[in-house]
C-alpha cells in the first residue's frame, strides 16, 4: 500500500467471531483510544508462531496503550475446534485476546491473503499499516511509538486497563509434551515443552530427573539452573561421539533457535549450535561455525549417515550438524514452502517436524503438506502427501492416502512406518513394501510423537499431557479428502500483472549490499495454470500469462526484500519474506492484475 492522503484513510472493518482470553465479546468501539494490532494467524503455522514471539517485547514495552488481537483464521479443519484453539493459545503462551475467525469472515474483511498478516489500527479506528510475514518487529515498534506519541499529545490515547483475561491453567506433571526418546536404562526422556524443560520418566510415568528450571529462557549450566524455550526433538549421540564432545543428548530448543547438549552423568546443559538469532537469510560469514550461525525453529534431530540431521521447521529445510567439528549447514530444501521431490539439496519442503532413521533411509514428516517423505541416495521422495492445500483422513495405496498436519514419525517393530497424525487424533501406519497407508488408533488428543522400546510402542499424547502405550485397533478408514477453504480470487486468463508491494519501514531503505535487494519466485498448482511467468527474478513485479483452459488453481508466490537502517552508526540489516498460496478461479470477466502486500503504510 503506497502513501495516501489523510482524507482517504480506511476505517477498520468490524471484528466478527467468538472470543477467547477476554471476559466479554469485543468490538472496535470497545478498543477506541488504543493502538490495536491485529495478528492474523493459525496455530499450525511456524511463521505465525515466530510472530507471537516477536510481539511479546512490544506488548511489554507499550503496556495498556497497545492491544494485540490474535485473529485466528484456521487453515486445517482441526483448527476450527474451539477446544483445540484454546489449548493452542495456552500451549504457545498467547497472552492477549484471541478472535476465533472460523468462517474467515474477518480475514476476508481485511483482505488477508497470507498467514501471518499484521494490521495496525490507530486509536481513532483507522488502518495505518498492513504487512505480511514475519520480521516486522522493528518497523512495528517505530509505528506504534509514533502513534502513542501523537495520540497522547492529542488526548486521544486511552492507557486504561486492557481487555486481556488469562484463562485458568490445570496443573499437570507434563504440559503439552513434544517428543521423546527411550534410554537404554528403560526410562524415557521427554521434552516437557510448555514447562520449558526435559523430564526423565519411568514406564509408570514417575519423574526420575528434571533438566531445566521450568522458566522460559536461555541459560546453560546445571540441570536445576538451565533454561529452555519450548524444546521439541531429542537425539542420543553415538557413544564414541558423546565421549569426544562431552554431552550425550542433543535437544532441539525450538524457540531459542538453538541446539542444546545434555550430559547425562550430571545434567549439565550447554549450547552446541545456534547464535540465538533467528535465521534471516544473511550471508554465511561464519563458514558453518555452529555457534555463530543463525538457526530457525529446529523441531527434531536424528543421527543419520554419520552426522546429526536437524528438521529446521522455521525455514522449510533440513540441516546437518557435526558435533565433533562444531559445524552446521543446509542439507535439503531451498526455503520455498511447498512439495517438490528430487536430488538434494534443491527440493521443496514445508515445515519438516519429525525424523526417523530406517537403515539407509531417513524418513521425515512435512507437516504443512501433511506429507510423509524420505531421503535415500541423496534424493527426496514423497510416500504420502499431495501438497499444501490437501489433507484428510483417508487410508489407501500410495498418494491416495491423506493425513492432517502430522508431527511425529517412527520405525515400528514390524518395519512399517508409524505416523503421529496429529490433527486427525490418530496413529497411522505406512508400509514401505506395499505403499499402503492404514490407521492403527484413533480418538487421541493431538499425538505428537511415537517412541519404540523393543516390541512396545508409546505415544506422546500432547494435548492430554501424557505418554501412553499404543493400543492398536488397526482398521481401514475411508474418511474424506479435504482442502484448505479460503475465498478464491477471480483472475482473468491471458496477460496478467502480479505486483508485490514493499515500502521500506520508517528509518530504512532497500539494501543491495549482499546482492539484489528484492526477489520474487512464482509457480502454480497445477503447473498448467501458468503459460508463462514462472521462476525467479529480482523485480517484485511480473507479467504472467494465465492459461484459459484451466478453471482453478493456486498461485504460489514467494517474495523477499532486504532493507537496512538509514543514518545509523552500525546499521542493521533486515529481511522481510513471505510465501503466499493464493487460490484462484479463472474468470474471463475477472481482473487482470493482483497486488500482494509485503509491507506498506498509509504514510
Amino acid at each position: 500500500m503506497t502513501a495516501t492522503p489523510a482524507h482517504s484513510r480506511v476505517r477498520a472493518p468490524e471484528l466478527v467471531g467468538a472470543w477467547l482470553n477476554a471476559d466479554d465479546d469485543l468490538s472496535l468501539a470497545d478498543l477506541r483510544g488504543k493502538v490495536v494490532l491485529l495478528d492474523f494467524w493459525t496455530f499450525c503455522c511456524i511463521n505465525c508462531l515466530h510472530v507471537l514471539d516477536e510481539l511479546r517485547p512490544l506488548e511489554a514495552k507499550y503496556g495498556d496503550a497497545l492491544v494485540v488481537i490474535g485473529v485466528h483464521s484456521p487453515k486445517f479443519a482441526h483448527e476450527r475446534d474451539p477446544i483445540a484453539l484454546a489449548q493452542a493459545v495456552e500451549r504457545y503462551g498467547v497472552h492477549h485476546p484471541v478472535l476465533a475467525d472460523n468462517d474467515l469472515t474477518t480475514w476476508d474483511a481485511y483482505t488477508a491473503r497470507a498467514w501471518p498478516t499484521l494490521v495496525l489500527i490507530d486509536p481513532e479506528g483507522y488502518v495505518v499499516a498492513t504487512m505480511a510475514g514475519e520480521g516486522h518487529a522493528q518497523s512495528l515498534d517505530r509505528l506504534i511509538g509514533d502513534l502513542v506519541d501523537r495520540h497522547s499529545t492529542a488526548g486521544t490515547l486511552n492507557t486504561g486497563a486492557g481487555p486481556y483475561t488469562p484463562p485458568p491453567v490445570e496443573p499437570t506433571t507434563l504440559r503439552f509434551p513434544g517428543k521423546a526418546i527411550m534410554r537404554d536404562s528403560g526410562t524415557t526422556l521427554v521434552t516437557d515443552t510448555a514447562h520449558h524443560r526435559v523430564v526423565e520418566l519411568t514406564v509408570e510415568g514417575d519423574v526420575v530427573s528434571v533438566c531445566g528450571d521450568g522458566v522460559r529462557g536461555h541459560r546453560d549450566g546445571a540441570a536445576s539452573e538451565a533454561r529452555f524455550n519450548e524444546p521439541q526433538g531429542l537425539c542420543a549421540l553415538p557413544a564414541e561421539v558423546a565421549a569426544e564432545v562431552g554431552y550425550d543428548i542433543v535437544v532441539a530448543d525450538t524457540v531459542n533457535h538453538r541446539l542444546r547438549g545434555i550430559r547425562l552423568s550430571d545434567g549439565m546443559v550447554t549450547t552446541v549450535a545456534g547464535s540465538g538469532r533467528q535465521w534471516r537469510s544473511q550471508p554465511d560469514n561464519h563458514r558453518h561455525d555452529a555457534l555463530a550461525i543463525d538457526l530457525s525453529s529446529p523441531w527434531d534431530v536424528a543421527w543419520y549417515d554419520g552426522r546429526l540431521i536437524v528438521a529446521m521447521a522455521g525455514i522449510h529445510q533440513l540441516w546437518w550438524f557435526d558435533p565433533i567439528r562444531a559445524t552446521t549447514g543446509v542439507y535439503a530444501g531451498t526455503t520455498v514452502e511447498s512439495l517438490r521431490d528430487g536430488p538434494l539439496p534443491d527440493v521443496w519442503l514445508a515445515q519438516p517436524s519429525a525424523l526417523a532413521v530406517d537403515g539407509d533411509r531417513l524418513w521425515f514428516i512435512d507437516s504443512e503438506t501433511s506429507a510423509l517423505r524420505y531421503i535415500q541416495d541423496d534424493t527426496v521422495y514423497t510416500a504420502v502427501g499431495q501438497g499444501l492445500f490437501d489433507f484428510g483422513h483417508v487410508d489407501g495405496p500410495g498418494k491416495a492416502g491423506l493425513l492432517q498436519h502430522p508431527l511425529g514419525v517412527a520405525v515400528l517393530p514390524d518395519g512399517r512406518i508409524g505416523i503421529a497424525d496429529t490433527y486427525n487424533g490418530a496413529i497411522r501406519c505406512f508400509d514401505p513394501t506395499t505403499s499402503q497407508l492404514s490407521t492403527l488408533a484413533t480418538g487421541l488428543a493431538e499425538p505428537g510423537d511415537l517412541v519404540v522400546a523393543g516390541d512396545e510402542v508409546f505415544i506422546i499424547e500432547s494435548a492430554a499431557h501424557r505418554l501412553v502405550p499404543l493400543r492398536v485397533e488397526e482398521r481401514s478408514v475411508g474418511g474424506q479428502a479435504q482442502q484448505v477453504v479460503r475465498t478464491p480470487t477471480r483472475i482473468a486468463p491471458g496477460d496478467f500483472d502480479l505486483t508485490v508491494v514493499f515500502t521500506p519501514p520508517p528509518g530504512q531503505k532497500l539494501d543491495d549490499s549482499f546482492g539484489p535487494s528484492t526477489r520474487l519466485t512464482v509457480s502454480a498448482d497445477p503447473p498448467e495454470l501458468l503459460v508463462d511467468g514462472t521462476g525467479e527474478t529480482t523485480d517484485l513485479s511480473r507479467r504472467l500469462t494465465i492459461a484459459g483452459g484451466v478453471t482453478s488453481g493456486v498461485l504460489q508466490v514467494v517474495a523477499q526484500a532486504a532493507s537496512c537502517d538509514i543514518d545509523a552508526p552500525n546499521p542493521a540489516c533486515h529481511l522481510t519474506r513471505q510465501d503466499w498460496g493464493v487460490p484462484v478461479i479463472i474468470d474471463p470477466d475477472g481482473p487482470s492484475r493482483l497486488r500482494l502486500m509485503l509491507h506498506g503504510t498509509d504514510g
